[in-house]
């Protein structure tokens, strides 16, 4: 059997496209809105990581040594198994919700530095110009903060297209587990996996675009 025949076995006949698209949707969809909770969630942490008052800051604290220390499949298969499943909840919520607070943990910690790495003396010059705390914050600081974490956060979200291929595990079925399927029916395991890693890789490197893209856009508003 040449390549042209392996190709369509695996990727034409009976639809497989559609069902490769299928799991591909999953994938994204899962990674889309993990990211937006785990970046909500990330935030509101990292808030907390940086008050004064020592029963918030502990919170938090154990909260991200936890999150951060813990395998991602291994909260999955808890919250699947242990504590979400009772309640009727879709395995595709119980993977963002598991996701999401993985990529919080790591969302707060990247802002708690780029906190951290702000130009504080900037801050006091913006309220010295009666600017609000609010104000300073938002037009002094954050900027600041994004521009610092950005290229971390870029990373974050490649990552979190990768750890999503073990939600197979709890019954999803996803662009791996498609990939996994199709291989075993086609008896073609390694172009398949070929095909399933080039389809991630395709993934990766459009978020890397999307950074680049929208650094060039600034970079020209700025000239």
């Amino acid at each position: 059997m040449g390549l042209g025949d392996k190709l369509y076995k695996i990727l034409i006949e009976g639809g497989s496209w559609i069902t490769i698209l299928n799991g591909l949707w999953v994938t994204v969809q899962i990674s889309a809105l993990a990211l937006l909770l785990g970046t909500a969630l990330g935030a509101l942490f990292c808030l907390l990581r940086t008050r004064k008052s020592a029963l918030p800051r502990r919170f938090a604290q154990v909260y991200i040594a936890v999150l951060r220390g813990t395998p991602v499949l291994m909260l999955l298969l808890l919250l699947f198994y242990g504590v979400l499943a009772r309640y009727g909840i879709s395995p595709v919520m119980v993977a963002v919700i598991a996701f999401g607070m993985n990529v919080s943990a790591h969302v707060a910690e990247l802002l708690r530095a780029a906190w951290e790495a702000s130009d504080r003396g900037q801050m006091e010059a913006a309220r010295t110009l009666s600017m609000t705390a609010w104000e300073a914050f938002r037009l002094v600081t954050l900027p600041q903060m994004l521009r610092t974490a950005r290229p971390v956060f870029q990373s974050t979200i490649v990552n979190l297209i990768q750890w999503t291929s073990v939600v197979g595990y709890v019954t999803i079925t996803d662009l791996t587990r498609v990939i996994n399927n199709t291989a075993s029916r086609t008896m073609q395991p390694l172009l398949t996996t070929i095909i399933g890693m080039l389809i991630y890789l395709a993934l990766s490197y459009l978020v890397y675009g999307v950074f680049a893209l929208t650094d060039r856009k600034r970079g020209g508003a700025g000239k």
